[in-house]
């Protein structure tokens, strides 16, 4: 009997090892099954040819390639000296926008984070809540005047005296100075263009090599950020000592409510410094972005002759077949701003705004870093590895939008684009929280270009580059025909 139940005890031991091994190799195996595609050269892996492919106005061939290539849902390659696996597709962008901060966490190159020193206190992703606030629809409504009178202003001094004008400078041009009228209580024209200045050589930094070395675009850049950081520290000093004297204790700019509300979620009061992130954090995420959003549009709106009109009578000029929309302009007088609801009513016009942004989107998509392996389609994404998501596994994908290459509005009437299919953007907890302030200033700024201008493009053939964004070569140059009123 002894023997026997020594037997079974050896018995079960063996079998318990035997499966505990075999288990350990199955788990070995998954995790070595990494997604299809290959890491290029040594260090700076397939970053020469995604530069490339930028530089030739397609980003979006480096991404279609490869999923047809690999894998149309996740393909591996190496960008920036990193392990990275590119999630693809609708489904892609679910999996990833529903696990943030779970198996994912936001994730900044270091020759950025050396730029812009620490990003975890000036993320836009993970905004204070005064931010969050400022920039949320409740938030914005009293705002929508002042845009409108800037804008009005703007035109009246850098579009009506020319009968051509360069879109993107200008565009750039309107969206800083909104930024630091909302954002700063800043409207003098050389304190604009001096803290203007120092965000171009910021954003040049970006897409250079980083090198830091005199006389490279990467050490201007560092440079650049410490003088604007001394500019914005005395701004904060100046408008913090207004306040404690107790004037313009009104002021609805962004850096009066955190001077005003410096504690966050947990009674600790944020520092200047922290302060100044948040400025430079805003001005950095809406500027570039949004300048280029405008540049497009405008594009699209000038090669195209029957959206142009479309949206000229849905605004309410001209023939008027839109009840909902000639509101808009039969309720105004000569003197009259825009208001929160007049921007409601321009659906037409925000359509056009969504398929110029499927089109050419001013962002290519986000870097996330993996915290802890998980499996997608069947491969093993490992710890540490960097993850993109992109809007060019979606926004031309004719297996969510049918002729993806047609400029076609009526694809956002009703329900509009299938979810998780359209991602300028992004999605889930770390969607751009400044995706409404984008919405105002460019409804805004169409609407004051429209009623005034008819738009004549100057060269059809323009080369467009992605530096990231997409660039007109010129600057996009228009002929502008004022209306006959």
């Amino acid at each position: 009997m002894d023997i026997f139940f020594s037997y079974l005890i050896y018995f079960i031991l063996f079998s318990v090892s035997l499966a505990t091994i075999l288990l350990a190799s199955r788990l070995k195996s998954s995790r070595s099954k990494l997604p299809p595609g290959r890491k290029g050269w040594p260090v700076i892996g397939e970053s020469l040819e995604f530069a490339l492919a930028a530089r030739r106005g397609n980003p979006e061939r480096f991404i279609t390639d490869r999923m047809n290539k690999y894998s149309p849902e996740v393909f591996r390659t190496a960008l920036m000296g990193e392990n990275m696996a590119v999630i693809c597709g609708a489904s892609g962008n679910k999996f990833l926008f529903s696990r943030e901060d779970k198996v994912v966490t936001s994730w900044w190159p270091n020759f950025i984070k050396k730029i812009f020193g620490n990003p975890s206190t000036g993320d836009l992703t993970k905004p204070h809540k005064v931010l969050a606030e400022f920039l949320k629809p409740e938030g914005l409504k009293h705002n929508v005047e002042i845009m409108d009178m800037m804008a009005r202003k703007h035109m009246d001094l850098y579009w009506a005296p020319n009968q051509e004008v360069k879109v993107y400078p200008l565009s750039k041009k309107f969206t800083f100075a909104l930024s630091c009228r909302l954002f700063m209580n800043i409207e003098d024209p050389e304190s604009v263009s001096r803290i203007s200045h120092g965000f171009d050589h910021i954003l040049a930094g970006f897409v250079s090599l980083p090198i830091d070395i005199p006389g490279t675009a990467f050490n201007r850049a560092i440079k650049a950020r410490s003088i604007l950081h001394k500019q914005i520290m005395e701004i904060i000093k100046k408008r913090k000592k207004e306040l404690e004297e107790k004037r313009d204790l009104a002021a609805q700019d962004l850096l009066s409510r955190l001077l005003l509300l410096v504690s966050d979620e947990n009674s600790k009061v944020l520092s200047e410094m922290e302060i100044s992130n948040q400025i430079n954090g805003a001005f950095l995420a809406s500027h570039e972005t949004t300048s280029t959003a405008i540049t497009f549009i405008l594009k699209y709106l000038a090669e195209l002759p029957d959206v142009y009109d479309a949206v000229f009578k849905a605004i309410g000029i001209g023939f008027y077949n839109s009840t909902e929309q000639m509101e808009i302009a039969n309720s105004k007088g000569p003197e009259e701003f825009l208001n929160w609801n007049d921007i409601q009513k321009m659906k037409y016009s925000w359509n056009v705004v969504r398929e110029s942004l499927r089109l050419s989107p001013p962002a290519f998509g986000a870097f996330r870093e993996v915290l802890t392996d998980f499996i997608y389609a069947g491969f093993t994404i490992p710890k540490g590895w960097k993850i993109s998501w992109t809007v060019h596994s979606t926004h031309k994908n004719p297996k969510y939008f049918s002729e993806p290459e047609k400029f076609d509005p009526s694809r956002f009437k009703g329900q509009g684009p299938a979810p998780y299919t359209f991602v300028p953007f992004g999605g889930g907890p770390h969607m751009c929280a400044g995706k409404e302030y984008a919405r105002l200033k460019i409804l805004v700024f169409i609407y004051n270009v429209v009623t005034r201008f008819k738009l004549e493009i100057v060269n059809p053939n323009e080369k467009i580059t992605h530096n990231p964004t997409p660039v007109p070569a010129n600057g996009l140059p228009i002929r502008l025909q004022p209306h006959q009123m």
